[in-house]
């Protein structure tokens, strides 16, 4: 299969799930200013017409687009693995917790301050509307180690979603405490941290690009 990704974006979720089940995959990075994958120099929207990652091609050719049902196709197609949920209230949790992190933190709360077109007065107003979600996430987390009663996909979500404070300094982990511990004792799992650490040197590349084409 082949993953389309850009680094330390929403995509590196999947890459998290894929180490977890130990399945193989082909990774294919997109520029975001240009939307060509890296890899042949061709236009990634001829795949995702959105030019939206991540995206995944299946190893039967089915594209597939939004993080939320990709992590849950990963999770299906390797059951061994664990990173899904059985039937029932289960899944219906692990449903819940992917649109919370999906809508609530990372397009409610993240994108918007991470956009550095966006004027101050908008980001200002979304951090007083939704750090709230922060807040019933710290409650939620008290006592527990995952979402779940075990590691998910959704756990790959929200630890990819939690990473992105490192460029928002107005959201300070420090204030959400059982966030923070949950998020820093997550980062030691190994196929977190290999791909923090993988996707992390793809950044910085990536940014040296761009500083040279400035």
């Amino acid at each position: 299969m082949d993953l389309y990704f850009s680094p330390l974006a929403c995509s590196m979720a999947t890459r998290v799930a894929l180490y977890e089940a130990g399945a193989d995959a082909n990774y294919l990075e997109v520029d975001p200013p240009t939307k060509k994958v890296l890899n042949d120099g061709t236009d990634f929207r001829s795949v995702n017409p959105i030019g939206l990652v991540p995206t995944l091609r299946t190893d039967e050719g089915v594209v597939l687009t939004e993080n939320a049902a990709i992590l849950q196709y990963v999770a299906d197609r390797f059951p061994q693995s664990g990173l899904g949920a059985t039937q029932g209230i289960e899944r219906t949790r692990l449903h819940q917790w992917l649109c919370f992190i999906g809508t609530e933190l990372h397009k409610g709360l993240f994108i918007p301050v991470l956009d550095r077109k966006a004027p101050q007065e908008a980001k200002a107003y979304v951090l007083e509307k939704n750090l709230s979600r922060l807040d019933y996430l710290d409650k939620y987390l008290e006592g527990r180690e995952f979402l779940l009663d075990h590691f998910s996909v959704a756990d790959a979500y929200l630890v990819t979603v939690i990473n992105w404070t490192m460029a928002t300094p107005p959201i300070e982990l420090a204030k959400w405490p059982n966030v923070k511990a949950y998020y820093e004792r997550l980062r030691q799992r190994p196929s977190i941290a290999k791909a923090i650490a993988e996707e992390f040197e793809l950044y910085k590349a990536e940014q040296a690009r761009k500083k040279a084409a400035a």
